[in-house]
């Protein structure tokens, strides 16, 4: 799970998570989204875009990523790209919320 602007470290391992990283970093993307797992529709309606800050790729072709979560999303439409899934998302805006003093 993943918030916006709390570190969000990562040991991608999996095939599948591990092109997905290239294709961020070498696309220049360096983003990309998270959302829990959700029964039924494989991920959550809603999630949080994250920031490859460093990407650190291991000998056995495994990483350690570490990222920070930027903006939180709705998902509109799900896909599959390779293995891993995609969607089509819209971000949403926070509300400010003022200081009450008492």
């Amino acid at each position: 799970m993943a918030f916006p602007g709390i570190a969000c470290p990562l040991h991608i391992f999996e095939p599948r998570y591990r092109l997905m990283m290239r294709r961020c970093h070498e696309t220049g993307t360096k983003r990309f989204g998270m959302c829990i797992y959700e029964r039924g529709k494989s991920f959550a309606d809603f999630g949080c875009m994250l920031e490859i800050l460093s990407l650190e790729y291991l000998a056995d072709g495994r990483s350690l990523v570490d990222t920070v979560g930027r903006r939180r999303f709705h998902v509109l439409k799900r896909g599959h790209r390779d293995g891993y899934h995609t969607a089509d998302v819209e971000y949403l805006e926070d509300k400010k919320v003022e200081d009450r003093k008492s």
